[in-house]
């Protein structure tokens, strides 16, 4: 029963993230997200799977986490690439003003 209970609790928290990783690709800057907290959930979903792997606990739940990690490591991703795009926008802002000024 606790395997279905944190397989349960696994998915709820599973739910949102691809709907946050098509948000923040759409939004195409990274200034509303967060680098350390992205790095935090990954930490605790490689904890959980490291948890699974010691204690010979390898199970359904086990991919739940996987599952998890990955989209959570393909917002890491969008992260840098938006970021990308806030400095290549920077960067074409500050030429913009230069332009005005001379």
């Amino acid at each position: 029963m606790s395997n279905v209970l944190e397989m349960i609790m696994l998915l709820c928290f599973g739910a949102s993230w691809p709907i946050n990783v098509y948000k923040n690709y759409r939004a195409r800057t990274a200034r509303a997200m967060s680098l350390p907290f992205i790095l935090l959930i990954i930490t605790g979903y490689l904890a959980g799977i490291a948890a699974k792997l010691y204690t010979h606990n390898i199970n359904y739940v086990l991919a739940v986490y996987v599952l998890n990690l990955a989209i959570v490591a393909v917002n890491l991703l969008v992260y840098f690439r938006n970021q990308a795009i806030d400095r290549s926008e920077e960067a074409a802002a500050h030429v913009s003003a230069n332009q005005k000024i001379a």
